[in-house]
């Protein structure tokens, strides 16, 4: 049985510092034999109740990892509460007998020529499982009818009800929604018009074909192999192909420069800080989506970290290593390479959170490096983080623990189903109906073949971020320690650019707009069209983009996200160019290109590197 180390909520983490390498004395990746974090000297606590901890992990993998006490304190809340509210159940009885008669009613007339589809009730504008013009035919659009007024009864029945609490509320509500996904007309052959007329027209080869997706899918999973259409988009060959060099590399991230594609450039570098919850090249897809390479062509030096991917040996890499060895280290590199010069950083996701904690901790430390700082899709305070929140409470998250304990990582495959339960109707029900029922493959894309190149979380590392930021909120409410003392986030004053994604189910606008009163800097926010990733990735050429921007001095009152809403300037196109712009004013005038790396660095490879590739 394994012994680990207890971990502190709010202390400094009891592992000392990694040792970071200069470049000349970089080993490879492949010759490496020791976990990241170094054994500490003293004898580490022994875990309490090994067995429970067994259990439990043995348990999550019927579970998904999806604790079975946290569903049931939730239901627990919302029945008790329900059983002393007559009222609220007599409102609820009423309301579902008035639709009830006035359902019946459409039903009876619904083959007359002049009823009217959707006349009791319709899908909302996001529902796309019955937009096509199928569904208002009858006796489809009945079905389709009867089963979103049963949706709309449990939404009323499992929230506002007084006395439960909101998170248990949101638990209830969203594992209702859930199981009724899974009974909607869409996901049935009989019921679903767009495959009976698939089928009529293919004679039944649709089934045919649908059965071969199955079988392939199911096949790729058990073999844990990439998804169909992958090798289209192969990592150094089709995707993450910006030219340029590894300059650095320790045990946790690998540092690409990359080769500047104009003549004269700004002296100001960029660092570019990814998730590591995801493969770094997000942000260089493919060229005409790169933004890599957008940036190289607009005379910027641009260097980006490529986190290396966990296994069991790093259990107890502690979240402060992905400061130190991750965005410091990356920094001391840059200013070897460019010395002299302010460093615009960008932080995407779980990279702008690092990139904050980073930013405070230098503000307090007085380390003037950054010139600007610009964080995509990224939240300071977990108070309102969406859905995903679902997921994060105490009895989540000791289970979520004791899961890692056993084999000293979340695995990939945790969170990608974690985070397509968010959005189960794009992610799961459609690919049933498009890919099984009606027998079409969806084709694949650079940002699909991405999504599946997750990677793993140590133990450790995410023990403490979801205890620290999500759990216990202490960034936000400055009881944030590092290095033995704490970091306030209102001690930033260098201009920051932020950006929020409309329909982003990981990280809510609203969310990232509370770093409004957060930190004391000239801020300029900007909203964008489209989700989590599809917002971000956003080329100048596609089409379809729009974004809403304003910027707050750092003596400005705060104003509020509705009212930011109606005020802010609405443009048609994609945010890059108004960052750009942002950027080359904070800027200094265009020279040289600086020097690719600092002393030896012929032994280490090109972009995009090794690390990405494990």
């Amino acid at each position: 049985m394994s012994v680990v180390q207890i971990l502190p909520r709010t202390e400094e983490p009891v592992l000392p510092a990694l040792r970071v390498e200069p470049v000349a004395d970089v080993v490879p990746a492949a010759t490496r034999d020791e976990p990241i974090a170094e054994k500490p000297s003293a004898k580490p606590v022994s875990e309490s109740y090994p067995f429970d901890r067994s259990f439990h992990a043995m348990l999550a993998r019927f579970t998904s990892g999806i604790s079975p006490a946290a569903l049931l304190l939730a239901w627990l809340d919302w029945s008790i509460h329900l059983a002393a509210a007559p009222q609220r159940r007599t409102e609820i009885a009423s309301d579902i007998l008035r639709d009830t008669g006035r359902f019946l009613e459409a039903a009876a007339h619904a083959m007359s020529p002049g009823q009217k589809p959707w006349s009791v009730i319709r899908p909302v504008g996001r529902d796309r499982r019955f937009r096509e013009p199928q569904w208002e035919a009858a006796p489809f659009n009945v079905l389709a009818q009867a089963f979103l007024l049963g949706e709309h009864w449990w939404h009323d029945a499992t929230t506002g009800v007084r006395g439960v609490s909101r998170a248990n509320e949101a638990i209830v509500e969203f594992s209702v929604r859930q199981m009724l996904d899974m009974l909607a007309p869409s996901n049935f052959a009989l019921t679903n018009p767009e495959v009976l007329e698939k089928t009529f027209q293919s004679g039944g080869e649709n089934f045919f074909f649908g059965w071969q997706n199955w079988c392939g899918d199911l096949m790729r999973m058990l073999s844990v192999a990439e998804s169909a259409g992958n090798n289209q988009f192969v990592v150094g060959q089709t995707v993450a192909v910006s030219p340029g060099k590894v300059v650095y590399r320790n045990d946790l991230i690998e540092l690409i420069q990359y080769y500047p594609t104009t003549a004269k450039v700004r002296p100001e570098p960029i660092l570019i800080v990814p998730a590591w919850i995801m493969k770094y090249y997000i942000l260089d897809l493919s060229p005409d989506n790169s933004l890599v390479k957008y940036l190289t062509d607009q005379g910027f030096t641009v260097f980006a970290i490529s986190w290396r991917n966990p296994d069991a040996r790093d259990r107890d890499v502690a979240f402060d290593d992905y400061r130190k060895l991750g965005v410091m280290a990356a920094l001391d590199a840059i200013t070897r390479i460019v010395p002299s010069q302010k460093v615009h950083a960008l932080g995407y996701c779980l990279g702008g959170t690092l990139l904050s904690i980073a930013a405070a901790t230098m503000a307090r430390d007085g380390d003037g490096r950054l010139g600007t700082i610009t964080l995509l899709a990224a939240q300071t305070d977990f108070t309102e983080a969406g859905e995903l929140t679902l997921f994060i409470n105490e009895s989540q998250v000791a289970f979520l623990e004791d899961m890692m304990w056993q084999r000293g990582y979340l695995d990939t495959a945790k969170m990608a189903g974690a985070f397509a339960l968010l959005r189960s109707n794009d992610l799961i029900w459609s690919r049933l109906s498009h890919d099984y029922l009606m027998g079409e493959a969806a084709p694949s894309s650079d940002l699909m073949a991405w999504n599946a190149d997750a990677t793993r979380l140590p133990y450790r590392m995410h023990s403490e971020y979801l205890r620290k930021l999500f759990l216990d909120n202490d960034l936000a409410e400055g009881r944030y320690i590092v290095e033995g003392r704490s970091i306030s986030l209102s001690d930033i004053h260098t201009p920051m650019f932020v950006v929020g994604t409309l329909a982003d189910h990981v990280a809510p606008w609203r969310s990232v707009h509370k770093l409004h009163y957060q930190v004391d800097a000239d801020l300029t926010f900007l909203l964008t069209s489209g989700g989590h990733n599809a917002g971000v990735v956003a080329p100048p050429d596609e089409p379809g983009h729009s974004y809403q921007v304003m910027t707050k001095p750092e003596d400005a009152p705060h104003v509020g996200p509705d009212e930011w809403l109606k005020l802010a300037p609405r443009s048609e196109g994609s945010w890059w160019p108004e960052w750009t712009r942002w950027l080359a004013a904070k800027s200094g005038e265009v020279g040289h290109p600086p020097q690719i790396g600092s002393g030896d660095v012929d032994t280490l490879p090109d972009a995009p590197g090794d690390y990405v590739r494990t």
